[in-house]
């Protein structure tokens, strides 16, 4: 199922989430501009700016040449960064709908400490299931998996129009919301799961199930815990 837009409204402009899928652009514009030039330079800047989970272990192990503040910071920088036009498009969209709604309810500056609070979240659910993978990770996937559990927290029976595929053609469809994220949500569980038997020490490149798992889970906690912006009455007004 690939969701067009939802029927929820806003009563202010998300100004913050613009500036998040504007940024998130920007960087994968500048990817394309070092892979364009040099392949192998690409691959080393996602190596230095993706999540290896490896490199957390050589850090709590104590390998000088792994710092745990250069891993922290490599989980904020790969929010930003991307592996393809699908990826990308994927991405912003998701958060194009989902996201303008929770940055309405918790304001602009809540609404970034939460997006980032989600992605690390979503990062460290990555890392702790798959230890030994030098595989880097990148992608906002994770934060934007956040928003989109609080989205099911808060607006569970917004609509969502939707495009379902129907064996040999594709129809629309305008579904509740807690069926569009919770089918979504449970697709990402049983993958990781499937992933997790599949490859125990993974060597190869692939989506990073669980990271999703963990955002999702966490945007469901935090929401509950993050407070309204002020102002805000229960009809969305101030």
């Amino acid at each position: 199922m690939i969701p067009i837009r939802d029927d929820q409204p806003r009563f202010s402009t998300p100004y913050l989430n613009y500036f998040i899928i504007g940024l998130n652009v920007i960087a994968f514009l500048f990817e394309l501009s070092i892979g364009s030039n040099n392949p192998r330079a690409l691959n080393a800047f996602i190596d230095e700016f993706g999540v290896v989970p490896s490199y957390f272990t050589h850090a709590l192990e104590g390998n000088a040449h792994a710092s745990l503040a250069a891993g922290l910071l490599s989980i904020l920088t790969s929010m930003f960064l991307h592996g393809s036009w699908l990826h990308i498009i994927g991405n912003m969209w998701a958060l194009y709908i989902f996201g303008d709604n929770i940055e309405d309810r918790l304001g602009h500056g809540t609404y970034l400490a939460f997006y980032l609070i989600c992605g690390f979240a979503a990062s460290f659910t990555h890392i702790l299931l798959n230890l030994g993978s030098n595989v880097p990770s990148v992608g906002a996937s994770g934060a934007i998996a956040g928003v989109m559990g609080a989205y099911f927290v808060l607006y569970p029976r917004s609509r969502v129009l939707t495009i379902v595929p129907l064996i040999v053609f594709f129809t629309f469809w305008w579904l509740p919301a807690w069926i569009v994220l919770g089918y979504w949500f449970i697709v990402q569980f049983f993958s990781g799961a499937a992933t997790s038997i599949a490859y125990t020490n993974q060597s190869t490149g692939g989506v990073a199930f669980w990271a999703h798992v963990g955002g999702f889970v966490a945007g469901i906690l935090l929401i509950k815990i993050f407070p309204q912006r002020k102002g805000r009455n229960r009809y969305g007004t101030w």
